[in-house]
């Protein structure tokens, strides 16, 4: 069996259930992987789906479900952020559904080559992608103080200042090009805590973060989805951390007219904009214990889901006033 066909995505019945496919109608995998989500679609109904990676080796080992699909699955390699003109390009102006399926994914973790993990040891780079810095070329260039600033924002990290010495302290000796180097810096630095997480968790999560501007690509990906659905269109969204449920649920809060603060992206004072998304659920939808205990990752894992009114984009609507 292929690895497509084995690999399962978190929440993957929920995400087809908030997208309910039908018959002729186009949805967006922005996050394609191993195709977990495009091959669940594809199944549930005779629709289309079209797959973005920004991993060449996803869309290589996605070759497999092109030749069980046929046309019905379109695979382009480049980033969900930029997925409206990607997906323009391929002659779609509109889509039914879009689905991301946000974080690194289980195959890239698993390589020991991609360097992601701190479970094993590799060649540190973190790149979803092979475009811009790796995580080798972060640790040995950026300051010390530019260092810490990302492992506290991005990966929580309380003791990022300590993290941030050890790591310029160490780059003075050799350069850091290893995970297992790194993690070992780390631990040596950072104690272990009481629920067991290993302490080179949140810096990892920073580096990687930080390396695939994964929190900027979310919000563009999510102005994007915004331009792309048509109006009824569903947006469902997995995210796994704080930083970037926190990025989802503000914009569709935003978006809904449910933001307690008001909207920064009013044209002028007093003058509302008309909803673009309806909130399908206030609350994330989890996944329930038999899946936790199927796969650990699923934890952490929170849907969030939205359908698309027939109001103009905001992000348009921004763009020509």
């Amino acid at each position: 069996m292929s690895e497509a066909a084995t690999h399962t995505p978190v929440l993957l019945d929920q995400v087809v259930l908030a997208l309910a496919p039908q018959a002729g109608e186009t949805y967006l995998d922005g996050t394609f992987g191993r195709g977990g989500y495009s091959r669940a679609l594809l199944d549930a109904a005779p629709c289309r789906v079209v797959g973005i990676d920004r991993d060449p080796e996803a869309i290589a080992a996605g070759a497999g479900l092109q030749g069980s699909y046929g046309d019905r699955l379109t695979l382009i390699q480049g980033r969900f952020g930029n997925m409206e003109a990607l997906v323009r390009a391929a002659g779609i102006d509109q889509v039914d559904g879009v689905a991301l399926d946000i974080g690194v994914s289980s195959p890239q973790i698993d390589d020991p080559e991609r360097g992601f993990s701190f479970r094993f040891d590799g060649p540190l780079d973190m790149r979803m992608g092979d475009e811009g810095p790796s995580a080798a070329e972060i640790v040995n260039t950026l300051p010390e103080g530019e260092l810490a600033d990302i492992i506290f924002q991005l990966g929580e990290e309380r003791q990022s200042r300590r993290v941030a010495r050890a790591i310029v302290a160490a780059r003075l000796e050799a350069p850091i090009d290893r995970t297992g180097v790194l993690a070992r810096i780390i631990r040596g630095v950072v104690p272990t805590s009481r629920d067991g997480i290993d302490p080179a968790t949140r810096t990892f999560q920073a580096l990687r973060i930080y390396v695939n501007d994964e929190l900027g690509e979310l919000a563009r990906g999510l102005e994007a989805a915004e331009s792309l659905l048509k109006a009824g269109g569903r947006l469902a969204i997995v995210s796994f951390h704080s930083l970037e449920d926190r990025v989802v649920k503000n914009f569709l809060r935003e978006r809904s007219g449910n933001s307690p603060g008001g909207s920064r992206h009013l044209p002028q004072a007093g003058e509302a904009r008309r909803p673009s998304f309806t909130l399908i659920s206030r609350k994330a939808i989890v996944a329930d214990d038999a899946e936790c205990r199927r796969n650990p990752r699923a934890r952490s894992a929170k849907l969030r889901v939205a359908a698309r009114t027939d109001a103009p984009s905001w992000a348009k609507e921004a763009a020509a006033a």
